[in-house]
This record gives structure tokens, C-alpha cells and sequence, in this order.
């Protein structure tokens, strides 16, 4: 019984899964940064998640679960001001239309970030799997393509019979 490799070592396959893992790294990079920007430019604005929220009362507002419950208790608040009417609801010439109309804008600056920090943790994710999918290219491009097994056994010549 013999073997041997047919093929030569894929080193195509090598530079796609090192340019793989290069952007991968990339994006890990990319969504880290991003992240902590959201968070850190968030964290400027100095706004506090309200007392009455469901969560996370009094805390700085920097991760996107404290943007989406500020949010949720500024429409609360608003729709409290307005008798449980939307700005569009509320007639033109209502008192209470830019407290909603404020509350509105505050609500989709902070859905905007909780949108932001989204991205960055998909980006990232996606990062991570180009980095795995790269190191397999790579381990893939340093094994043979294929091996061959020779299994046919070769009887011995038969004695000769006088």
C-alpha cells in the first residue's frame, strides 16, 4: 500500500485568507472605535436616564439600553404634557406642541445612537467572523489538495509448476 499527495499547496488560498483576516481585523478595529465614539460624544451631551424611567434612573446616558430607555420615558413624559396626544395630533396653535415637538427631536437623536451603537456591534461582529473565516482559508491553504491511497495489493508471481 502506498500514498501520495496529488497537488501542491494552495497559496492562493493563503493571500485570500490573509487579506481575509487583515480585514477582519479592520472591522474589529472600526466597530470598537465607532462604539466608543457613540458612547463618549453620548456621554458629552450630560444627559441623565430620568428617575422614573424603567431602568437605569439617574445614570449618564452612554450605552445604547440607557439611550432607548430615555427615550421611552421622554415620550412618556410628552404624551403626559399633551393628554396622551402625538405632535401630529395637537393643533397648530396648542401650547404644548414644542414641548412635544422637543420631546420628539430628543427621542430621534437618541434612537439615532442607539441605531450608531447597532452598526459598530455589527461591524465588529463582522470583523470576528472575517477573522475566523480568514484563519480557515488559511489552515486550508497548508494541507495537500488531495491524497491518493494505492489499496490494490499485487498477489506474488505463482510458482511455477513442473
Amino acid at each position: 500500500m502506498s500514498s501520495a499527495a496529488v497537488g501542491e499547496r494552495s497559496g492562493a488560498v493563503r493571500v485570500i485568507g490573509l487579506i481575509t483576516l487583515i480585514l477582519g481585523v479592520v472591522f474589529i478595529v472600526a466597530g470598537g472605535v465607532t462604539w466608543g465614539a457613540v458612547a463618549s460624544n453620548l456621554a458629552a451631551e450630560k444627559i441623565t436616564v430620568s428617575d422614573d424611567a424603567s431602568a437605569f434612573q439617574g445614570q449618564l446616558v452612554d450605552t445604547p439600553w440607557e439611550a432607548w430607555v430615555q427615550a421611552d420615558i421622554i415620550n412618556t413624559h410628552a404624551l403626559e404634557a399633551s393628554g396622551g396626544k402625538t405632535y401630529a395630533e395637537l393643533d397648530q396653535d396648542d401650547p404644548t406642541r414644542s414641548t412635544v415637538m422637543t420631546a420628539s427631536f430628543l427621542r430621534a437623536s437618541l434612537f439615532t445612537s442607539v441605531v450608531a451603537f447597532g452598526v459598530a456591534l455589527l461591524v465588529f461582529g463582522v470583523g470576528v467572523t472575517f477573522v475566523l473565516v480568514g484563519w480557515a482559508l488559511r489552515k486550508v491553504g497548508t494541507v495537500p489538495r488531495a491524497v491518493v491511497t494505492d489499496t490494490t495489493q499485487t498477489a506474488p508471481p505463482a510458482a511455477a509448476h513442473a
